[in-house]
């Protein structure tokens, strides 16, 4: 029975590092995405892909319906929100020029709009050690991304895309707490299919109002979309859920403030990229400030 408990105590320690890590990779996916397919389109097709991948699990193992129409109605609209408003801002934020220093910035705003939002909508309390754990977040993230940021024309960075980006960041904080609010129980294979289908339902319209679609069928862009898929629509989501239900709200959210830094790694590991003092030292003080949001007790 001990060693049971101890096994569920790591897979529960383990999941927020794990989830950072997919979560991380959907800037360099987003990236790679961008010089194969225009970024709603390429979105669509995920969607769409996986509400198949999550119906043949749903089939599979014998997930159970939501137990009302109320409860399927919730989750359709945080797939909008989640997915949907969110994914869609970002992904065409960057597609038309947000630098990824200014995005990652933005991503970290998502645990302060969150623990600001959360008393009011969810009734959701920081303790004080939580309310430094987030400021201590939000302030390694300035130390990590301050040297860019400096460096970078502000001129250059067009407004608009800026703008979407926020407002996709403000949807994911908002879909977080309405899944928190609403959602507290039911099959989260199921959920997880519903609010895909609520994401596909909403920005299917959007994409064909909106944009030139093109999607260059290389082997390239399926390689993207099959990590997509998988390890982000599937893998991170799934993590994300599975977060929600078990803990606060902020604390989940507060893991935002690591994925710059992750990014930074990867782009360190695959590019090349210069990894410099003030990404390494920025990156401690944050994990510091999650560490302090997430601690029990």
């Amino acid at each position: 029975m001990l060693p049971d408990v101890l096994r569920l105590l790591m897979i529960d320690r383990l999941i927020p590092a794990v989830f950072v890590l997919l979560w991380s990779t959907g800037w360099i996916v987003a990236k790679f995405g961008a010089f194969h397919a225009s970024p709603l389109l390429f979105l669509v097709i995920r969607f769409g892909l996986a509400i198949v991948l999550f119906a043949g699990i749903c089939l599979l193992s014998g997930a159970r319906w939501l137990a009302s129409r109320n409860a399927t109605l919730h989750a359709l609209v945080s797939g909008v929100f989640l997915h949907g408003i969110y994914l869609a801002g970002v992904w065409w934020s960057i597609a038309h020029g947000v630098p990824a220093g200014i995005s990652g910035l933005i991503s970290a705003l998502q645990p302060l709009m969150t623990a600001v939002a959360a008393p009011f909508l969810v009734g959701e309390r920081l303790a004080s050690r939580q309310k430094l754990g987030l400021a201590l977040g939000f302030f390694g993230i300035v130390i990590a991304i301050a040297p860019k940021l400096m460096a970078t024309d502000a001129s250059a960075i067009p407004l608009m895309p800026v703008l979407v980006n926020v407002a996709g960041m403000a949807a994911v904080t908002y879909g977080s707490i309405y899944q928190k609010q609403h959602l507290h129980s039911g099959d989260l294979r199921t959920i997880a299919l519903l609010q895909y289908v609520g994401a596909f339902v909403f920005l299917a319209p959007v994409t064909l109002l909106f944009e030139t679609p093109h999607f260059d069928n290389s082997v390239a862009v399926w390689a993207t979309m099959t990590w997509s898929v998988l390890a982000l629509s599937a893998g991170a989501i799934a993590l994300l859920l599975y977060l929600l239900r078990k803990g606060q709200v902020s604390q989940a959210a507060s893991l935002n403030y690591l994925v710059p830094a992750a990014v930074a790694l990867q782009a360190w590991v695959l590019f090349g990229e210069v990894l410099t003092v003030p990404m390494i030292v920025g990156a401690a003080v944050a994990a510091v400030g999650v560490y302090l949001t997430t601690r029990k007790g």
